[in-house]
Parts: C-alpha cells; structure tokens; sequence
C-alpha cells in the first residue's frame, strides 16, 4: 500500500511541475496592429411612444324630478271605487265593482301622472382621454466589424467602439513540450 500512495503523490507533483513549468515558460505581450477597415453595423428597432389623447364630448343628462304626489293615484281609486260601486246591481256585486274599479282608477292615474312627468334635460360636456402610441423605426449602432493586420496577416472582429486607425492586441508566446 505504500508503493500505490508513494506513486500517486509523485505522479502528481510531476503534473503539477509541468503546469507550472508551462505557465512560468509562456510570455504575454501587448502589441497595437493597423487597422485596414472599421463598419459600423446598425439595426433596426421599432420604438414606441405613450401618449395621452383627449378631446370634449357632449353628453345629455336627464333627470327626474324627485318628488311624487300620491294624490293622482288616491283620487284616481276614489273615483275608480265608485264607478265601481254604482255598476254592481247587488251589495255583494258592488263591493267587487268597487275594489276592482278602485285599483284600475289608481293604476289609470299612476300611467298619466308618470306620463306627464318630464325630467329636466340639459347638455353637459365632459372630457374623454385614451392612451395612445406612436410607433417609429430607429436605426442603433450594434458595434463594429474592425478588420486589422498583424505580422502580415488580417483579423477580424467586433467591437463596441471604432477603435481609430490601431487597435491593441495580445500575443501569447507558449513554447509547445
């Protein structure tokens, strides 16, 4: 068991060696390249704007009045019941014709006076607003495409800004085992 162990440990310091060793080995350098080419790239997004629209409008308001008599109604049963009371040939008859012509004559009264009734009307103008939105096409700057050279050779990328006539670039140096 201590020969598995005594392999295992040292088998991994080597590895550990070797990434160190490959790390410590590797150079990094910054360099600025000539830019040959810069593109703006642009798309297009569709905005939209809230507005508030308005406008006056007339309206008609009725309204009744609040008050109701009950005399049309006691004078129509009045008049009504004795009608009533003067069809019937017999005291049993004549109570009926009452009553009913009492509640026809109450009734009739009722239809006239809420027929007579008109309410007040008048014009009132009010104000209506309703949300609205105004759309339009925008072009945005997304980046840039930069095309550059460096040790005679040309790259491309894409970039936030326009990067002016150089651009910086790091090369990594690593010596291959």
């Amino acid at each position: 068991m201590k020969i598995v162990k005594n392999v295992t440990v040292s088998m991994f310091a080597t590895l550990l060696g070797l990434g160190l060793a490959s790390t410590t080995y590797a150079s990094t350098s910054y360099y600025e390249a000539d830019v040959l080419q810069s593109t703006a790239i642009y798309r297009t997004v569709e905005t939209s704007t809230p507005r508030q629209e308005c406008w006056l409008e007339e309206v008609v308001r009725e309204s009744r009045p609040q008050y109701r008599s009950h005399t049309p109604n006691i004078l129509g049963a009045v008049i009504g019941g004795a009608i009533g009371n003067a069809v019937g040939h017999n005291k049993s008859n004549q109570r009926v014709g009452a009553v009913v012509g009492a509640v026809l004559g109450a009734s009739v009264a009722r239809d006239i006076s809420y027929s007579k009734r008109a309410g007040n009307v008048r014009y009132e103008t009010v104000e209506r607003c309703e949300t609205v939105y105004d759309s339009y096409l925008e072009d945005r700057l997304v980046g840039y495409d930069v095309v550059y050279s460096y040790n005679n050779r040309e790259y491309t990328v894409r970039t936030q800004r326009d990067p002016g006539a150089t651009i910086r670039v790091r090369v990594n140096v690593e010596p291959v085992l």
